[in-house]
């Protein structure tokens, strides 16, 4: 293979000063990393096979690892995450499916299709693919910085090193149905945010965005009661 290429600093940008926003099962390697890999999980405690494939990913140079569990407030923080960072354009999906989740096919849907009106991801089985908590906007510019690596499945560490390794090349360079190379920062400044509402239960909120609205302004109203209250009684 080789020895990994230094990052092209002409092509690179800093990420936002907040990266990454969110916590969660993830390792932070290389911020001027073209890539960073995704394993799906299962709900339960990580198996020590995919804990090392997380490690496999960060030594090899990915500028995020980790694992998701869930089709909505896992995919929200992989979502915050990436959008602070424009240096990393290519997403690797790798591990088995997680159980009653479906969170690989969930992803690639997500990236094929975006969401529809309703924040539902379009074209998946999973049970819950529901996007409330981040801004259409966040969507969107993770769709369009990104291209899918779709090792779903795979628990080799040498394809997932190579498949990292790959992605910092200079020209592009083949890997199974793939043409692999870095391409520079994504041309945009970094966005900054973090999940809003944390809605757990997507099936039970508001279907569209006026209604979202109307809920979070009963919320403020409700608050603002509340602490009246509060002000009375001291």
């Amino acid at each position: 293979m080789g020895a990994m290429p230094p990052p092209r600093p002409e092509y690179k940008v800093q990420p936002h000063p907040n990266y990454p926003p969110e916590e969660g099962r993830y390792i932070r390697g290389n911020d001027y990393s073209p890539v960073a890999v995704i394993l799906n999980c299962p709900p339960e405690d990580t198996p020590k096979q995919i804990e090392a494939l997380v490690r496999v990913a960060i030594e090899a140079g990915a500028a995020l690892a980790g694992t998701v569990q869930t089709e909505n407030i896992g995919f929200e923080k992989i979502i915050c995450n990436i959008v602070a960072n424009p240096n990393i354009r290519w997403l690797i999906l790798a591990g088995p499916e997680s159980e009653g989740h479906l969170t690989g096919e969930a992803l690639k849907a997500l990236m094929e299709n975006g969401v529809d009106e309703r924040r539902r991801i379009i074209g998946t089985n999973a049970p819950h693919p529901f996007l409330f908590n981040v801004p259409i906007e966040f969507i969107e510019r993770f769709r369009k910085q990104l291209r899918l690596i779709d090792l779903q499945f795979e628990g080799d560490p040498e394809v997932i090193r190579h498949a990292v390794w790959c992605c910092y090349q200079e020209k592009p360079v083949e890997f199974r149905n793939y043409l692999l190379y870095d391409p520079g920062a994504f041309p945009e400044p970094p966005l900054s945010g973090m999940i809003t509402w944390r809605i757990t239960q997507p099936w039970g909120q508001p279907e569209s965005e006026e209604e979202q609205q109307a809920v979070e302004r009963a919320r403020q109203l409700m608050e603002m009661i509340r602490k009246r209250t509060q002000n009375k009684h001291r």
